[in-house]
């Protein structure tokens, strides 16, 4: 397989964008993109775009392929709409590493997309309820900040993770965040404002969870010889995992580990030739405060079960043992689930380049993100590294 390495990046800012379509937010991160990469755009081979469900979100508008690549320019070009829940983007990554990686195109746009604001909240809540399992948990009433909460008070009940230790996460997050330009709520929290905060779904509450949100990222990806061509600084994409588990939360073998997120993760570290420990920072799904603590376990960066006593001793902060969502995460940067996996990418490469200003790791070489979709179904994990 050949080598890939990122040359573009693009991305809007994050939140309740009302003067933004879904159209335009695709265009103005695909755009940026291609500007970042030093191309005309008639380079490009093809797109695969992540995007949840633009249908429900905004106008009953599908068939998603076409449209991307209409509202950036690019018409003519092979063009697929890539679902996979609030991994979409991940998964549109992964997607567009094999194309280029397999020799059958050169230069690849991955892009993500979804306009989630213009619903009222239940209808937003029942699109997002799509992720889970219909039958079994959203004909019931069951909601996400619920599968979640279930999967928080397991963990709590098997490793003693306090609901402090959660609101930790949000605390860190929200720090980072608050020096990232691009997000939703670019502001610090307390402990105390977090414990405090309006309880949701005992014992998340509301600042222990993702906002909705507006937004899109793009990547382009290339082949090594194109990518020394375009660019001084290539990121290279050394693997890429992917795997699935139950769709209904109460299918699963534990509700307090995530087995897809542990598989796909082992995966990316065996093909990349590397361990956890070879990682400098990490950008990981935390769709909720629990869900971070979830992820690092999953990944190998502390044991399973110390996810919480690992967060309460700082080794998540920058400065710590491995910084986790310097971008704010989509605690802070916001979480419009289509863009989200390819919003982790843009961070990572951003940090690998050295261009991450007040928020940067210093020495960065070697990266990691993980995108979910549902409470946990889907993982795709990605390994990223820079070369000199």
């Amino acid at each position: 397989m050949r080598k890939v390495a990122i040359v573009g990046i693009g991305i809007t800012k994050f939140g309740e964008l009302w003067e933004m379509s879904y159209r335009s937010l695709a265009a103005e991160a695909g755009l940026k993109a291609v500007e970042d990469a030093g191309l005309s755009g008639d380079e490009i081979d093809a797109l695969y775009g992540g995007t949840m469900t633009p249908g429900l979100f905004t106008d009953g508008q599908e068939h998603g392929g076409p449209l991307l690549a209409d509202a950036a320019g690019l018409t003519g070009i092979p063009s697929t709409r890539i679902e996979a829940a609030c991994a979409s983007g991940g998964a549109a990554l992964r997607q567009a590493y094999i194309s280029v990686g397999s020799g059958i195109n050169d230069i690849v746009v991955a892009g993500g997309v979804e306009k989630m604001t213009d619903v009222l909240t239940p209808s937003a809540t029942f699109a997002l309820m799509g992720a889970g399992d219909q039958k079994w948990e959203g004909f019931y009433g069951v909601t996400f900040p619920a599968l979640y909460a279930m999967m928080a008070r397991r963990h709590m009940y098997e490793y003693g993770t306090t609901e402090e230790q959660m609101a930790l996460v949000a605390v860190k997050n929200h720090a980072n965040g608050s020096k990232n330009s691009n997000t939703q709520y670019p502001f610090k929290v307390t402990l105390d404002q977090v414990m405090n905060s309006t309880p949701i779904a005992d014992p998340i509450k509301l600042l222990d969870c993702s906002p909705i949100t507006d937004g899109a990222a793009a990547v382009i990806l290339a082949s090594e010889d194109k990518a020394k061509e375009l660019t001084d600084t290539p990121i290279y994409i050394e693997s890429s995992g992917m795997a699935t588990d139950t769709l209904a939360l109460h299918d699963r073998k534990s509700l307090s580990r995530t087995d897809a997120a542990i598989k796909a993760g082992k995966d990316a570290y065996k093909l990349a030739g590397i361990t956890h420990n070879d990682v400098d920072l990490a950008e990981v799904h935390d769709c909720f405060t629990i869900a971070e603590i979830l992820a690092i376990e999953a990944l190998g960066f502390c044991n399973i079960g110390e996810g919480g006593k690992f967060t309460e001793e700082g080794e998540t902060e920058m400065g710590g043992k491995i910084p986790v969502n310097t971008s704010g995460g989509l605690k802070a940067k916001g979480h419009p689930v289509g863009a989200t996996g390819i919003a982790q990418a843009v961070e990572i490469t951003e940090q690998l380049r050295g261009e991450a200003k007040a928020r940067q790791v210093d020495g960065a070489e070697i990266a990691l993100t993980h995108n979910v979709g549902g409470s946990g179904a889907t993982c795709v994990v990605h390994i990223f590294k820079r070369r000199n």
